[in-house]
């Protein structure tokens, strides 16, 4: 039967695929596509992982290596507040003090032991000095970081990647990567369940992986959402070649490999969960919508994208008049998904209030920002 299913999504027609992973889309979601308005903090690039892909993490001993302090972070947030942003993305490298003294001795310089203290402590002030709402993708977490953060962030993420084993041998994108073993990824998202967290998580592709690992990832994500219901979006996201990595001469997913992803991913999970694909990774992304997306992720006014730092994000109003050209309404969300900003036990008292500021009656942003970024 695995046979089968694999076989099925591999080599069936592409239009029969796109077809019916549409059908889904539109059945659940309409003819809408949302995006989120944000600032994207990265507030350490440093990581104890060493993935072949990644151009965001620096060495420790490297100048480029920092901690954002706590007036660099504010600075960010206030402009992004004056440019229309609801959302605030966290994103850090994960665990360095556990890997190099000198990241624990700059955390203990400014008063904390762990990155997710000093996470935490952000967030906190994010809800203090704006209106914005804290997102935070930190990586592999354990039921303890993840009760520290919830009360001060709507939403938290984790890109499972893959559950291919396979990945972290020698030779391998995630070989001596701690943190990018499946079995952590996965331990992450099941807690990130139990404490009802509106959660983000997603396939990378084009690292190596085959297209039977690709399902076997979707199913387990499917798995867990079934499980504990928290999943909110999955990002389908194809590998760049940068010319600083390992893997600057890997081949990158085609278009049509990335299509059948999407559409195998919009088939494969529950109807619910949202189907996102970054728009700046891809010069034909408005195709995707053919795929059975229904979500472009977060775009900045403000800050460039970190982790793909040589790709623009795309003009606003071109992707809406690409959006409609299509036959879609493109519409500006928050980083919590409405079903979730109701939904008992997912959303902490200190959040509530700044999502009700932001929120319109069907859950989205209230104040729609559709001009040009």
């Amino acid at each position: 039967m695995k046979h089968e299913v694999i076989e099925f999504f591999s080599n069936s027609d592409l239009d029969s695929l796109l077809e019916d992973s549409n059908r889904i889309r539109d059945l659940h979601w309409g003819k809408v596509v949302t995006y989120s308005r944000k600032v994207f903090v990265p507030l350490t690039n440093m990581c104890r992982n060493t993935c072949s892909y990644c151009t965001f993490v620096k060495d420790p001993n490297s100048e480029e290596a920092n901690i954002l302090t706590k007036d660099q972070v504010i600075d960010i947030i206030q402009e992004g507040q004056n440019k229309g942003c609801k959302e605030v993305l966290f994103s850090l490298g994960e665990k360095p003090e556990r890997r190099y003294p000198i990241a624990k001795r700059a955390l203990k310089k400014i008063g904390f032991d762990t990155m997710v203290d000093y996470l935490k402590e952000v967030c906190q002030l994010t809800l203090q000095k704006s209106n914005l709402i804290p997102h935070v993708n930190a990586g592999t977490l354990s039921l303890e970081d993840i009760k520290k953060l919830k009360p001060v962030t709507a939403s938290m993420g984790m890109m499972l990647e893959t559950t291919s084993k396979r990945l972290t041998k020698k030779g391998q994108p995630h070989y001596a990567c701690p943190d990018k073993m499946p079995v952590q990824r996965i331990r992450t998202l099941e807690k990130a369940g139990v404490m009802k967290v509106p959660f983000t998580t997603g396939l990378l592709i084009g690292i190596g992986e085959t297209f039977s690992e690709r399902i076997d990832a979707l199913k387990t994500i499917n798995r867990i959402h079934k499980k504990h219901g928290h999943i909110q979006e999955v990002i389908i996201q194809n590998f760049q070649r940068k010319p600083d990595i390992l893997m600057k001469n890997s081949p990158e997913p085609s278009k049509e490999d990335m299509m059948r992803t999407i559409a195998t991913a919009r088939i494969i999970l529950s109807p619910d969960i949202s189907i996102q694909a970054p728009p700046n990774l891809s010069n034909s992304h408005l195709d995707l919508l053919n795929a059975g997306i229904n979500d472009w992720g977060g775009i900045s006014p403000v800050t460039i994208d970190f982790i793909n730092p040589q790709h623009s994000w795309p003009h606003l109003e071109d992707l809406k008049k690409g959006s409609e050209a299509k036959g879609f309404k493109l519409k500006e969300r928050l980083t919590i998904y409405p079903k979730y900003q109701k939904k008992l036990g997912f959303v902490s008292n200190k959040i509530e209030n700044h999502i009700c500021a932001l929120a319109d009656n069907d859950g989205l942003a209230s104040d729609q920002h559709l001009e040009v970024i």
